[in-house]
Protein backbone atom coordinates (compact mmCIF):
# COMPACT_ATOMS: atom_id res chain seq x y z
CA UNK A 1 0.00 0.00 0.00
CA UNK A 2 1.41 3.58 -1.13
CA UNK A 3 2.58 5.65 2.01
CA UNK A 4 2.39 9.53 1.97
CA UNK A 5 5.20 11.36 3.58
CA UNK A 6 6.83 14.75 4.09
CA UNK A 7 10.23 14.12 3.07
CA UNK A 8 13.47 15.81 1.61
CA UNK A 9 14.74 15.12 -2.29
CA UNK A 10 17.79 13.36 -0.88
CA UNK A 11 15.46 11.45 2.07
CA UNK A 12 13.32 9.89 -1.18
CA UNK A 13 16.30 8.84 -2.75
CA UNK A 14 17.92 7.07 0.09
CA UNK A 15 14.42 5.22 0.27
CA UNK A 16 13.77 4.57 -2.82
CA UNK A 17 17.79 2.51 -2.58
CA UNK A 18 16.61 1.07 0.51
CA UNK A 19 14.16 -0.57 -0.98
CA UNK A 20 15.80 -2.04 -4.21
CA UNK A 21 18.30 -3.14 -1.73
CA UNK A 22 21.48 -2.97 -3.90
CA UNK A 23 24.55 -5.42 -3.74
CA UNK A 24 26.78 -2.68 -3.30
CA UNK A 25 26.93 0.94 -2.84
CA UNK A 26 30.66 2.71 -2.76
CA UNK A 27 30.37 6.79 -1.66
CA UNK A 28 32.63 9.45 -0.30
CA UNK A 29 30.83 12.32 1.30
CA UNK A 30 30.19 15.79 -0.62
CA UNK A 31 27.51 18.30 -0.36
CA UNK A 32 24.97 17.90 -0.93
CA UNK A 33 24.69 14.25 -1.61
CA UNK A 34 26.28 13.61 1.72
CA UNK A 35 23.06 13.30 3.27
CA UNK A 36 21.84 11.21 1.07
CA UNK A 37 24.63 8.32 1.43
CA UNK A 38 24.40 9.48 4.90
CA UNK A 39 20.81 8.33 5.34
CA UNK A 40 21.60 5.32 3.34
CA UNK A 41 24.43 4.18 5.64
CA UNK A 42 22.13 4.45 8.49
CA UNK A 43 19.88 1.25 6.65
CA UNK A 44 22.94 -0.40 6.38
CA UNK A 45 23.95 0.06 9.79
CA UNK A 46 20.41 -0.38 11.54
CA UNK A 47 20.12 -3.67 9.06
CA UNK A 48 17.23 -2.97 7.18
CA UNK A 49 19.37 -3.72 3.70
CA UNK A 50 22.37 -6.46 2.50
CA UNK A 51 24.38 -3.76 1.22
CA UNK A 52 27.63 -3.96 1.20
CA UNK A 53 28.65 -0.24 1.49
CA UNK A 54 32.11 0.69 0.61
CA UNK A 55 33.54 3.57 2.41
CA UNK A 56 36.28 5.06 0.47
CA UNK A 57 38.99 7.87 0.14
CA UNK A 58 37.99 9.89 -2.72
CA UNK A 59 34.99 9.88 -5.38
CA UNK A 60 37.40 8.18 -7.80
CA UNK A 61 37.85 5.61 -5.63
CA UNK A 62 33.67 4.93 -4.90
CA UNK A 63 33.25 5.08 -8.97
CA UNK A 64 36.38 2.46 -9.20
CA UNK A 65 34.64 0.36 -6.49
CA UNK A 66 31.08 0.28 -8.51
CA UNK A 67 33.13 -0.67 -11.57
CA UNK A 68 34.26 -3.58 -9.73
CA UNK A 69 31.50 -4.67 -8.08
CA UNK A 70 29.12 -4.49 -11.15
CA UNK A 71 32.13 -6.46 -13.39
CA UNK A 72 32.00 -9.03 -10.57
CA UNK A 73 27.91 -9.30 -11.07
CA UNK A 74 26.16 -7.16 -8.79
CA UNK A 75 24.10 -4.72 -8.65
CA UNK A 76 25.05 -1.47 -7.87
CA UNK A 77 24.73 2.04 -6.58
CA UNK A 78 26.55 4.95 -5.54
CA UNK A 79 25.79 9.22 -5.58
CA UNK A 80 27.63 12.45 -5.61
CA UNK A 81 27.22 15.57 -6.89
CA UNK A 82 29.81 18.84 -8.19
CA UNK A 83 33.39 18.29 -7.72
CA UNK A 84 32.52 14.77 -6.89
CA UNK A 85 31.33 13.87 -9.80
CA UNK A 86 34.67 15.67 -11.14
CA UNK A 87 36.87 13.30 -10.11
CA UNK A 88 34.92 10.31 -10.90
CA UNK A 89 35.29 11.74 -14.58
CA UNK A 90 38.15 8.82 -15.88
CA UNK A 91 35.90 6.50 -14.53
CA UNK A 92 32.65 7.80 -15.97
CA UNK A 93 33.61 6.92 -19.34
CA UNK A 94 35.25 3.59 -17.67
CA UNK A 95 31.76 2.59 -16.76
CA UNK A 96 29.90 3.15 -19.48
CA UNK A 97 32.35 1.73 -22.11
CA UNK A 98 32.52 -1.08 -20.19
CA UNK A 99 28.33 -1.45 -20.31
CA UNK A 100 27.80 -1.61 -16.16
CA UNK A 101 24.38 -0.90 -15.16
CA UNK A 102 25.88 1.21 -12.28
CA UNK A 103 22.62 3.32 -10.71
CA UNK A 104 24.19 7.23 -9.29
CA UNK A 105 21.56 9.52 -7.85
CA UNK A 106 23.46 12.93 -8.96
CA UNK A 107 22.70 16.31 -6.71
CA UNK A 108 22.79 18.95 -9.21
CA UNK A 109 25.30 21.71 -7.76
CA UNK A 110 27.53 23.81 -9.13
CA UNK A 111 31.48 23.63 -10.17
CA UNK A 112 34.33 25.96 -8.49
CA UNK A 113 36.16 28.10 -9.23
CA UNK A 114 34.74 30.06 -7.06
CA UNK A 115 33.66 27.36 -4.53
CA UNK A 116 30.38 27.13 -4.64
CA UNK A 117 27.93 24.71 -3.25
CA UNK A 118 24.53 25.57 -3.96
CA UNK A 119 22.81 23.91 -7.26
CA UNK A 120 23.44 24.34 -10.97
CA UNK A 121 24.18 21.93 -13.85
CA UNK A 122 27.50 22.16 -14.30
CA UNK A 123 28.20 19.09 -13.12
CA UNK A 124 25.92 16.58 -14.79
CA UNK A 125 26.40 18.92 -18.31
CA UNK A 126 29.91 18.51 -17.91
CA UNK A 127 29.10 14.51 -18.18
CA UNK A 128 27.02 14.23 -20.73
CA UNK A 129 29.39 12.97 -23.37
CA UNK A 130 30.82 10.26 -20.61
CA UNK A 131 28.08 7.58 -22.30
CA UNK A 132 25.97 7.62 -19.36
CA UNK A 133 21.94 7.54 -19.35
CA UNK A 134 21.09 10.76 -17.92
CA UNK A 135 17.15 11.31 -16.26
CA UNK A 136 16.21 14.76 -14.48
CA UNK A 137 13.47 15.60 -11.98
CA UNK A 138 11.33 18.51 -11.06
CA UNK A 139 10.91 17.60 -7.89
CA UNK A 140 11.33 15.28 -5.20
CA UNK A 141 8.61 12.73 -6.36
CA UNK A 142 10.05 12.36 -9.68
CA UNK A 143 14.02 12.01 -7.95
CA UNK A 144 12.27 8.92 -5.94
CA UNK A 145 10.06 7.83 -8.92
CA UNK A 146 13.13 7.95 -11.55
CA UNK A 147 15.46 5.96 -9.39
CA UNK A 148 13.34 3.02 -9.12
CA UNK A 149 13.01 3.48 -12.60
CA UNK A 150 16.58 3.85 -13.62
CA UNK A 151 17.24 0.39 -11.93
CA UNK A 152 15.44 -1.09 -14.31
CA UNK A 153 16.57 0.84 -17.30
CA UNK A 154 20.01 0.47 -16.51
CA UNK A 155 20.01 -3.27 -16.22
CA UNK A 156 17.78 -4.07 -19.17
CA UNK A 157 19.78 -6.53 -21.48
CA UNK A 158 19.63 -4.81 -24.68
CA UNK A 159 21.07 -2.14 -22.43
CA UNK A 160 22.99 -2.24 -19.82
CA UNK A 161 24.57 1.22 -19.32
CA UNK A 162 24.93 3.24 -16.10
CA UNK A 163 22.14 5.74 -15.06
CA UNK A 164 22.17 9.25 -13.49
CA UNK A 165 19.06 10.69 -11.89
CA UNK A 166 19.93 14.48 -11.74
CA UNK A 167 17.73 16.66 -9.29
CA UNK A 168 19.18 20.09 -7.96
CA UNK A 169 20.95 20.40 -4.79
CA UNK A 170 19.24 22.15 -1.94
CA UNK A 171 16.29 23.15 -3.97
CA UNK A 172 15.41 19.60 -3.73
CA UNK A 173 17.89 17.31 -1.97
CA UNK A 174 17.35 19.67 0.98
CA UNK A 175 13.38 20.45 0.77
CA UNK A 176 10.55 18.94 2.20
CA UNK A 177 8.03 18.13 -0.24
CA UNK A 178 4.62 15.67 -0.14
CA UNK A 179 6.02 12.24 -1.67
CA UNK A 180 4.01 9.36 -2.32
CA UNK A 181 5.95 6.06 -1.57
CA UNK A 182 5.89 2.88 -3.30
CA UNK A 183 5.28 -0.78 -0.94
CA UNK A 184 8.33 -2.25 -0.66
CA UNK A 185 7.20 -5.49 -1.96
CA UNK A 186 5.97 -3.88 -4.92
CA UNK A 187 9.52 -2.08 -5.57
CA UNK A 188 10.86 -4.91 -5.59
CA UNK A 189 8.67 -6.97 -7.38
CA UNK A 190 8.58 -4.13 -9.95
CA UNK A 191 12.60 -4.14 -9.94
CA UNK A 192 13.24 -7.29 -10.11
CA UNK A 193 16.13 -10.04 -9.59
CA UNK A 194 19.16 -9.03 -11.00
CA UNK A 195 20.37 -10.41 -13.78
CA UNK A 196 24.45 -11.21 -14.23
CA UNK A 197 25.80 -10.65 -17.74
CA UNK A 198 29.77 -12.04 -18.29
CA UNK A 199 30.70 -11.77 -14.70
CA UNK A 200 34.05 -11.70 -13.58
CA UNK A 201 33.55 -14.08 -11.11
CA UNK A 202 31.91 -16.84 -13.18
CA UNK A 203 35.34 -18.66 -13.13
CA UNK A 204 33.92 -21.29 -15.58
CA UNK A 205 33.43 -18.76 -18.05
CA UNK A 206 36.53 -16.48 -17.70
CA UNK A 207 35.91 -12.52 -19.19
CA UNK A 208 38.27 -10.08 -19.40
CA UNK A 209 37.26 -6.36 -18.80
CA UNK A 210 39.14 -2.59 -20.10
CA UNK A 211 41.05 -4.34 -22.76
CA UNK A 212 43.91 -1.86 -24.67
CA UNK A 213 42.11 -1.77 -28.24
CA UNK A 214 44.11 -0.75 -31.09
CA UNK A 215 42.95 1.87 -33.52
CA UNK A 216 41.41 -1.23 -36.04
CA UNK A 217 38.80 -1.48 -33.48
CA UNK A 218 38.52 1.42 -31.39
CA UNK A 219 35.98 3.57 -33.78
CA UNK A 220 33.95 0.03 -34.12
CA UNK A 221 33.54 0.08 -30.36
CA UNK A 222 32.15 3.98 -30.57
CA UNK A 223 29.69 3.40 -32.76
CA UNK A 224 28.83 0.00 -31.03
CA UNK A 225 28.17 2.31 -27.72
CA UNK A 226 25.96 5.10 -29.81
CA UNK A 227 24.03 2.51 -31.32
CA UNK A 228 22.92 1.45 -27.62
CA UNK A 229 22.22 4.26 -27.00
CA UNK A 230 19.52 4.49 -29.87
CA UNK A 231 17.59 2.03 -28.47
CA UNK A 232 17.01 3.43 -24.57
CA UNK A 233 14.36 5.60 -25.45
CA UNK A 234 12.01 2.40 -26.34
CA UNK A 235 13.25 1.05 -22.95
CA UNK A 236 12.93 4.20 -20.89
CA UNK A 237 8.99 4.56 -22.33
CA UNK A 238 8.70 0.34 -21.49
CA UNK A 239 9.59 1.19 -18.27
CA UNK A 240 7.71 4.27 -17.71
CA UNK A 241 4.68 2.04 -18.89
CA UNK A 242 4.84 -0.33 -16.12
CA UNK A 243 5.83 2.01 -13.88
CA UNK A 244 2.45 4.14 -14.63
CA UNK A 245 0.75 0.76 -13.61
CA UNK A 246 2.27 0.18 -10.38
CA UNK A 247 1.67 4.05 -9.34
CA UNK A 248 -0.90 5.73 -11.33
CA UNK A 249 1.94 8.41 -12.17
CA UNK A 250 2.81 8.80 -15.84
CA UNK A 251 6.38 9.31 -17.48
CA UNK A 252 7.81 10.10 -20.78
CA UNK A 253 10.91 11.54 -22.34
CA UNK A 254 9.87 14.81 -21.56
CA UNK A 255 6.37 16.43 -20.16
CA UNK A 256 4.35 19.18 -21.76
CA UNK A 257 2.94 21.82 -20.32
CA UNK A 258 -0.10 23.85 -21.84
CA UNK A 259 2.01 23.39 -25.11
CA UNK A 260 -0.24 21.84 -27.43
CA UNK A 261 -2.08 25.27 -28.97
CA UNK A 262 1.49 27.09 -27.68
CA UNK A 263 2.26 30.41 -29.89
CA UNK A 264 5.40 30.83 -27.71
CA UNK A 265 7.16 28.42 -25.33
CA UNK A 266 9.99 27.65 -22.61
CA UNK A 267 12.26 24.66 -22.60
CA UNK A 268 13.67 24.21 -19.15
CA UNK A 269 14.90 21.31 -16.97
CA UNK A 270 14.32 20.14 -13.49
CA UNK A 271 12.77 22.34 -10.50
CA UNK A 272 12.82 25.52 -11.83
CA UNK A 273 10.04 24.41 -14.72
CA UNK A 274 7.70 24.21 -11.75
CA UNK A 275 8.18 28.00 -10.93
CA UNK A 276 7.64 28.68 -15.40
CA UNK A 277 4.47 26.62 -15.12
CA UNK A 278 3.02 28.96 -12.59
CA UNK A 279 4.25 32.14 -15.00
CA UNK A 280 2.25 30.39 -17.83
CA UNK A 281 -0.87 29.50 -16.34
CA UNK A 282 -0.91 33.39 -15.57
CA UNK A 283 -0.34 34.19 -19.35
CA UNK A 284 -2.65 31.88 -19.99
CA UNK A 285 -5.20 34.03 -18.15
CA UNK A 286 -4.59 36.85 -19.94
CA UNK A 287 -5.10 35.06 -23.51
CA UNK A 288 -1.15 34.82 -24.59
CA UNK A 289 -0.88 31.19 -25.70
CA UNK A 290 1.96 30.30 -24.03
CA UNK A 291 3.59 26.63 -23.15
CA UNK A 292 6.61 24.38 -21.54
CA UNK A 293 8.46 21.52 -22.71
CA UNK A 294 10.58 20.14 -19.64
CA UNK A 295 13.10 17.24 -20.54
CA UNK A 296 13.16 14.59 -18.55
CA UNK A 297 15.78 12.05 -20.63
CA UNK A 298 18.74 13.90 -21.74
CA UNK A 299 20.52 11.26 -22.66
CA UNK A 300 20.05 10.30 -25.38
CA UNK A 301 18.20 13.06 -26.57
CA UNK A 302 15.14 12.24 -27.87
CA UNK A 303 15.49 14.87 -30.87
CA UNK A 304 12.66 13.17 -33.63
CA UNK A 305 9.88 13.26 -30.23
CA UNK A 306 11.15 16.88 -29.19
CA UNK A 307 10.69 18.36 -32.43
CA UNK A 308 7.12 17.34 -33.01
CA UNK A 309 5.91 18.39 -29.66
CA UNK A 310 7.49 22.09 -30.40
CA UNK A 311 6.62 22.14 -34.45
CA UNK A 312 3.85 24.40 -33.75
CA UNK A 313 6.25 26.93 -31.62
CA UNK A 314 6.50 30.01 -32.90
CA UNK A 315 8.98 31.58 -30.21
CA UNK A 316 10.88 29.31 -28.31
CA UNK A 317 13.61 30.24 -25.18
CA UNK A 318 15.89 27.70 -24.21
CA UNK A 319 17.14 27.93 -20.86
CA UNK A 320 20.31 26.68 -18.89
CA UNK A 321 21.46 26.33 -15.72
CA UNK A 322 24.50 25.70 -16.99
CA UNK A 323 27.27 27.59 -19.36
CA UNK A 324 29.16 26.60 -22.09
CA UNK A 325 31.79 29.33 -21.90
CA UNK A 326 32.24 30.93 -25.60
CA UNK A 327 29.00 28.98 -27.09
CA UNK A 328 25.58 28.54 -26.26
CA UNK A 329 24.14 26.51 -23.21
CA UNK A 330 23.82 23.08 -23.28
CA UNK A 331 20.16 22.65 -23.42
CA UNK A 332 20.10 25.28 -26.44
CA UNK A 333 22.87 23.31 -27.93
CA UNK A 334 20.04 20.20 -28.13
CA UNK A 335 17.72 22.37 -29.09
CA UNK A 336 18.81 23.66 -32.11
CA UNK A 337 20.18 19.90 -33.22
CA UNK A 338 16.16 19.22 -32.62
CA UNK A 339 15.51 21.99 -35.07
CA UNK A 340 17.30 19.92 -37.96
CA UNK A 341 14.26 18.30 -37.76
CA UNK A 342 11.71 20.78 -38.64
CA UNK A 343 11.09 22.69 -41.81
CA UNK A 344 9.71 25.16 -40.24
CA UNK A 345 11.52 26.49 -37.08
CA UNK A 346 10.64 28.49 -34.12
CA UNK A 347 12.42 31.19 -33.62
CA UNK A 348 14.74 30.85 -30.69
CA UNK A 349 17.46 32.40 -28.01
CA UNK A 350 18.82 31.28 -25.37
CA UNK A 351 18.68 32.36 -21.54
CA UNK A 352 21.32 31.37 -19.09
CA UNK A 353 19.98 31.86 -15.36
CA UNK A 354 20.45 30.36 -11.80
CA UNK A 355 23.76 29.52 -11.78
CA UNK A 356 25.52 28.89 -8.38
CA UNK A 357 22.08 28.78 -7.00
CA UNK A 358 21.08 32.34 -7.77
CA UNK A 359 17.04 32.13 -7.45
CA UNK A 360 15.16 31.97 -10.39
CA UNK A 361 12.48 33.95 -9.71
CA UNK A 362 8.63 34.45 -11.28
CA UNK A 363 9.54 37.53 -12.72
CA UNK A 364 12.38 36.01 -14.19
CA UNK A 365 9.93 33.93 -16.64
CA UNK A 366 7.38 36.32 -17.17
CA UNK A 367 10.68 38.82 -18.33
CA UNK A 368 11.27 36.07 -20.93
CA UNK A 369 8.16 35.36 -22.12
CA UNK A 370 7.05 39.10 -22.31
CA UNK A 371 10.28 39.08 -24.92
CA UNK A 372 8.67 35.78 -26.47
CA UNK A 373 5.40 37.61 -27.07
CA UNK A 374 7.46 40.43 -28.84
CA UNK A 375 9.83 37.76 -31.21
CA UNK A 376 6.76 36.13 -32.51
CA UNK A 377 5.47 39.89 -33.50
CA UNK A 378 8.57 40.61 -35.25
CA UNK A 379 10.07 37.66 -36.28
CA UNK A 380 13.48 38.97 -34.83
CA UNK A 381 15.72 38.06 -32.20
CA UNK A 382 17.45 40.65 -30.99
CA UNK A 383 20.03 38.44 -28.45
CA UNK A 384 20.50 35.05 -28.97
CA UNK A 385 22.24 34.08 -25.86
CA UNK A 386 21.89 36.10 -22.47
CA UNK A 387 21.96 35.72 -18.31
CA UNK A 388 18.98 36.78 -16.41
CA UNK A 389 18.86 37.54 -13.07
CA UNK A 390 22.53 39.01 -12.85
CA UNK A 391 24.02 41.80 -11.73
CA UNK A 392 25.74 44.11 -14.34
Amino acid sequence: MAKIVAVTGNEAVAEALRQINPDVCAAYPITPATDLMQRFADFVSNGKVDTELVLVESEHSAMSACIGAAAAGGRVATATSSQGLALMWEMLFIAAGNRLPIVMPLVNRALSAPLNIHGDHSDSMGARDSGWIQLYSENAQEAYDNTIQAFRIAENMDIRLPVMVCFDGFIISHSIERVEYIDDKDVENFVGEYKEMNPLLDMNNPKSYGPLILPDLYMEYKRAQHEVMTKVKDVVLNVADDFEKLSKRKYGLFETYRLDDADVAIVILNSAAGTAKDVIDQFRAKGIKAGLLKPRLFRPFPYEEVADAIKNVKALCVMDRADSFGAYGPLFIELCGTALHLQERPLMMNKIYGLGGRDFMPEHAELVLNELVEISKTGKVKIFKEYIGVRE
